[in-house]
């Protein structure tokens, strides 16, 4: 068709869309990079058989509204409230050290999700995939294992990282290898910490073999020393194991024995502080422990509550 006879086609197939008046005025201009109507009906949904011409990238230039000043403001000020919400906590880095088996790892995911960093369904998935491995206790330890290696042999091998937060500190929390084979790692982690977390098994037997030669207790503990750590958190964990049963004689024991250690390799008692748990339930990890479970140990603040309230490193 000659020129004018394809315009006025095309044209009149436009027009023929409505019969409103206002979209008699379209002209086409078949050099243009691409067609858009400067009118638009927001009442009707009709299909404009020229949409096909028109590129995607001026398409969305085109619709895009432009922010007004008013919002741009609000908007930076929205962006600068949660960046100095951020940056007014204090970030510190956590070490989980003690001996293999002492139940680090299960302490450290508990606590991950009880602050919200790992969500219900992805622990009932741990739990599901431990139960069918035969190690339906370590479901929690698994949201810090860093490979299938650790969890088919039930050991941490690298340094585990994982994140929290309290209502005033930003935590990097680092969970350490206990098994000798592995003391440089462990090394490595305690080398980044600010604070340091001793875990200590209650259960009968099990302080023993850490804590006796042998063991990884000791040696733990002095390398946090020599790496500098300030802060020592001694925790008594499995206290609600058959063999305990939050005995308070089985705690003080423990404890006579290890603060003489910890005084003897450089840990100050200003430095130190000791506190019964369960890593396994979660008893005194958030919420502070009831009289119902530990009568002995009322009206004092719970592990993350301790954590919380630590001076500022």
């Amino acid at each position: 068709l000659p020129e004018n006879t394809a315009i006025e086609t095309i044209t009149q197939a436009t027009n023929n869309l409505s019969l409103d008046e206002a979209k008699q005025n379209y002209k086409i201009n078949l050099e243009a990079y691409s067609y858009i109507p400067e009118y638009t009906d927001t009442n009707q949904n009709i299909e404009n058989p020229l949409d096909n011409f028109i590129e995607k990238d001026t398409l969305i230039s085109t619709i895009t509204p432009k922010m007004t000043k008013k919002n741009e403001e609000i908007e930076i000020n929205r962006n600068k409230t949660v960046s100095q919400a951020r940056e007014s906590k204090e970030t510190v880095n956590i070490v989980f050290i003690g001996h293999v088996d002492a139940g680090k790892s299960t302490i450290g995911g508990h606590i991950l999700f009880l602050t919200g960093m790992v969500d219900k369904r992805t622990l009932e998935k741990y739990e599901k995939e431990a139960r069918e491995k035969n190690r339906e206790s370590w479901y929690f330890s698994w949201a810090l294992d860093t490979n299938t290696e650790e969890r088919d042999k039930g050991k941490t091998v690298e340094v585990g990282k994982a994140y929290f937060e309290t209502h005033h500190k930003r935590f990097i929390l680092l969970d350490a290898p206990g098994h000798k084979a592995y003391v440089p790692n462990m090394i490595g982690g305690a080398a980044q910490a600010d604070v340091a977390v001793l875990v200590i098994s209650a259960r009968k037997g099990e302080f023993e073999t850490g804590f006796d030669k042998g063991g990884q207790t000791r040696e733990h503990a002095q390398i946090a020393r020599i790496s500098g750590i300030k802060h020592l958190i001694v925790v008594i964990n499995k206290m609600d194991d058959p063999t305990v049963k939050w005995s308070e004689t089985r705690f003080n024991d423990i404890w006579d024995r290890l603060a003489v250690y910890l005084k003897k390799v450089g840990w100050k008692s200003s430095e130190m502080y000791c506190m019964p748990i369960s890593g396994f339930s979660g008893a005194n990890l958030k919420e502070p422990i009831s009289g119902d479970i530990c009568s002995w140990w009322v009206n004092k603040p719970s592990f993350l509550q301790y954590l919380d309230s630590l001076p500022t490193i």
